[in-house]
């Protein structure tokens, strides 16, 4: 992780942290179809989710997989997975098992997924390297991250700071050839819709790991900018990603 203000950000964050997508149960099944669709999981499969969070996306993946390994550098996240003895619970960042602070409970893996992680490493190349000899023969690596510009109706410190910090999803591709994975990247979005109320509660809690970089004053100023960009009752905007798939030979 890029400091331990992240690692803070997602323990105060992990007891609402469901309460920021129950919104949207919808989202939820399009984002776990759009990762299974590319993963391709099979019964027999051991599967890695990496920053997993409260397990959002490994209960699906487990559905599939004889087992998922739930990796995360929050303990506060994992404390909030779900009883299931396919989820295994594993205290560690990218970073650490990229370069073998941390040894993960298996030899090597099928499948390993990265949500909306890299953009809290220092160094996404050298992580995606370590990461790939995980991987078994046939091994597949999926990297789901927001595109380089977004249309979320931020404020506009908050949308001119994430340009800055978000990795470019071409250079991932560039990555995952240079660590010996066939790479292929892919887009698809979601419309999302909410209340103006319900969507600056979010930024208030800080919902995104970007909003940790403001302190209260900055950020209610950055509602009160929000509410006057968006006067009615409503802010509709499309959720875009990025999906660059890795394949190891």
């Amino acid at each position: 992780m890029r400091s331990d203000v992240t690692r803070a950000h997602y323990d105060r964050l992990a007891d609402r942290y469901d309460e920021n997508w129950a919104y949207s149960p919808e989202f939820i099944r399009w984002m776990t179809d759009d990762i299974l669709d590319r993963l391709r999981l099979g019964p027999g499969d051991l599967a890695m989710d990496l920053g997993c969070g409260t397990g959002l996306y490994s209960r699906g993946l487990a559905r599939h997989a004889s087992t998922v390994v739930c990796a995360d550098p929050s303990p506060a996240m994992l404390e909030q997975l779900p009883a299931d003895e396919r989820l295994i619970p594993l205290h560690s960042g990218a970073e650490d098992l990229a370069e073998g602070r941390i040894a993960p409970p298996h030899d090597g893996y099928d499948a390993i997924l990265l949500k909306e992680v890299l953009h809290h490493v220092t160094d996404p190349p050298r992580v995606l390297a370590g990461l790939a000899r995980l991987l078994r023969p046939g091994g597949r690596m999926l990297v789901v991250m927001l595109p380089t510009s977004i249309d979320y109706p931020l404020f506009s410190a908050a949308l001119r700071l994430f340009e800055e910090r978000q990795p470019d999803p071409t250079g991932i591709v560039t990555a995952m050839g240079r660590s010996g994975l066939a790479a292929e990247l892919s887009y698809d979005e979601f419309p999302l819709a909410f209340t103006v109320e319900h969507y600056t509660q979010m930024v208030r809690n800080r919902y995104m790991s970007l909003l940790s970089s403001f302190d209260d004053a900055e950020l209610e100023a950055g509602i009160s900018e929000i509410r006057r960009e968006h006067s009615g009752p409503e802010v509709r905007f499309p959720d875009r990603f990025a999906f660059v798939l890795g394949v190891k030979a």
